[in-house]
């Protein structure tokens, strides 16, 4: 016999991949955020490729090379590794070159503005300079990048002349006084007559540097100062540069769709609610049990509360695993209840398992423990003329409390019946929920092939599932994974554990219109008065549909005409119609044991 224990086991014992599969699906589950991001990535897209126009780049390359002598020599490799490519990068970026290109273009006072489009580049492990300039009208590129080039080489050509000027003018400066101290020696010669040794070693060394500067001087004006070749003249470009209009909205898609998913996965992580059957598993350290399908109802049974079709199957599911869980077994007492809220669906789940269980063969009592709001009575359909098989009286207070009254049979259609006592307002509530009669009402599942489910209010809400912790045994939670966080189902499980007693499971149901349905049906439907008794001693069909009848002041003398002063509703009366042990005549006796299952 597979125990809950095993089930939960094994849902904590998932492997790597399920765990990110279930935490794919619940990024999922933000599409409202995927759909945002990738609408902004498509209108990024759209911006950035609207918005700029075409652009079009023209290219013009140009050789960098040194001033030199003799190009063809055998010294050109060593001068032009003398050449410093980044610096001459630079310089083709410089405001000299940008104002000589914008006189050459006609527009000397938008240099910066043309600077704005050039980009210059440079291959690797070459002397090669790439004038790239971008512009709106192709003819225009080709333009602007041929006058950057052509005033690069200008520029360079005029500080290499400018260079080599200086050093010929600081050339000549050295040679004026050489030559006047040559000349002063001249003279001296021709004065003496006869040249004397120190003089004429005095006009040799004057000649030598004389002729030493000359040299120089003229190496200088001899060399080419040639800055460079243009290799490529740009041309108009045929098409427009980028990625284009469509392909910057296939990348503006993928770039939404990364940002709506990293922004699902934030709202993911800092969403508190349980949003998959895992997460409620984690928090409420119990296992699943199932899981009710979304069902849209008609306004003819809305105030029906038995499903049917594959909700249904789905309570009767239910209750095959509670009926072949030891836990539940041994004692068959079921508490059913939400964790905040209202327990609108779980008084519905409670009365489809009391349903299901009557189905399977067991003698059902349904008890309404919620003593602040009971109303579930007239939701319900009674059972004329039929007695419950068992204990078909509990012990009645005197002092008017609950439980007071008698166990009422109530109709589960083909199901069969079960016998349901109903909730009445109360003073004081923890009281009426631990006295020595509820004690012994819930006790009544000790009884052979008996099972009794407790629907009580929201856990998180009051103190009753407390109360009744340690008398029920074991604790059915129904919640809505996208409405229940997660720190309430542990504080849950931390609650009813303290309390002594098991959480079984949880009965998970989406958004659906049940609550809504159940709330409005009994503001609704719920009648101010009981139907009138008829002569012949049988029931009225009262507004819910099923017969309900009314106390007797007169002829029913065993009943006390008086009910609490808090609690005046119909459901009271419900309560306190009839006595089991004195059965309609008119209806003969049935016994509320086991019955044969649907087929």
């Amino acid at each position: 016999m597979t125990t809950m224990a095993e089930h939960l086991s094994r849902g904590h014992g998932e492997e790597d991949p399920d765990l990110l599969r279930d935490q794919f699906k619940q990024l999922l589950r933000y599409r409202l955020l995927i759909v945002l991001g990738v609408v902004a990535g498509l209108t990024g897209g759209a911006w950035v490729g609207l918005a700029g126009g075409d652009r079009y780049v023209a290219t013009s390359e140009v050789t960098v090379r040194s001033a030199t002598v003799d190009p063809f020599g055998s010294g050109t490799t060593a001068q032009e590794k003398q050449v410093s490519i980044g610096s001459e990068r630079q310089s083709a970026l410089s405001n000299a070159v940008a104002t000589l290109a914008a006189k050459d273009l006609g527009a000397p006072d938008r240099a910066e503005e043309l600077q704005s489009g050039l980009q210059v580049t440079n291959p690797p492990n070459t002397l090669v300079l790439h004038f790239d300039y971008t512009a709106n009208g192709p003819g225009t590129a080709a333009q602007r990048a041929n006058a950057f080039a052509k005033a690069y080489l200008e520029s360079r050509q005029k500080r290499t002349q400018s260079l080599i000027d200086n050093m010929v003018e600081g050339y000549l400066k050295q040679l004026k006084p050489l030559e006047k101290q040559r000349d002063e020696l001249a003279k001296k010669i021709a004065v003496e007559g006869r040249s004397q040794s120190s003089t004429l070693s005095a006009q040799s060394s004057v000649l030598g540097q004389m002729s030493q500067l000359n040299n120089r001087v003229t190496q200088l004006k001899a060399l080419d100062t040639t800055p460079g070749f243009v290799v490529r003249t740009a041309t108009p470009p045929t098409s427009p540069s980028g990625p284009g209009l469509l392909l910057l909205l296939g990348l503006g898609s993928a770039v939404g769709i990364g940002i709506g998913l990293l922004a699902a996965w934030v709202r993911l992580v800092f969403d508190p609610t349980a949003r998959s059957e895992a997460d409620v598993v984690r928090a409420l350290r119990a296992p699943v049990l199932g899981t009710l399908p979304h069902t849209r109802r008609g306004k003819s049974d809305a105030n029906d509360l038995l499903a049917r079709g594959r909700a249904a199957e789905e309570y009767r599911s239910v209750a095959f695993r509670l009926a072949y869980d030891r836990r539940f077994a041994d004692r068959r007492r079921l508490l059913v209840t939400a964790p905040r809220g209202s327990i609108s669906t779980a008084a519905a789940a409670s009365v489809n398992l009391a349903a299901s269980f009557a189905e399977m063969g067991y003698e059902v009592l349904l008890v309404e423990a919620d003593l602040r709001s009971p109303g579930l009575a007239a939701r319900l359909r009674r059972a004329d003329g039929i007695r419950p098989g068992c204990v078909s009286r509990i012990s009645a207070r005197k002092d008017g409390g609950w439980p007071m009254g008698e166990r009422i049979p109530m109709e589960a259609a083909e199901s069969g019946t079960f016998g349901f006592i109903s909730g009445v307002r109360v003073r004081n509530v923890a009281r009426a929920l631990t006295s020595v009669p509820a004690t012994q009402l819930i006790a009544t599942a000790d009884a052979p092939n008996a099972v009794v489910v407790v629907v009580a209010p929201a856990a998180l809400a009051y103190a009753d599932v407390i109360a009744l912790a340690d008398r029920v045994d074991g604790v059915l939670v129904v919640c809505d994974p996208r409405k229940v966080r997660r720190d309430e189902l542990a504080r849950v499980h931390d609650l009813v554990t303290g309390a002594g007693a098991t959480v079984l499971g949880a009965l998970l149901h989406s958004e659906g219109t049940t609550e809504v349905r159940f709330a409005r049906g009994t503001r609704a439907k719920q009648p101010t008065r009981a139907a009138p008794r008829k002569n012949d001693g049988t029931a009225t069909p009262g507004a819910h549909g099923g017969g309900r009848d009314t106390p007797k002041a007169k002829d029913d003398k065993s009943v006390p005409a008086t009910t609490p002063a808090a609690d005046d509703s119909p459901t009271i009366t419900l309560a306190l119609s009839r006595r089991a042990d004195r059965p309609d005549p008119d209806f003969p006796v049935r016994s509320a044991g086991p019955r044969p299952t649907r087929s």
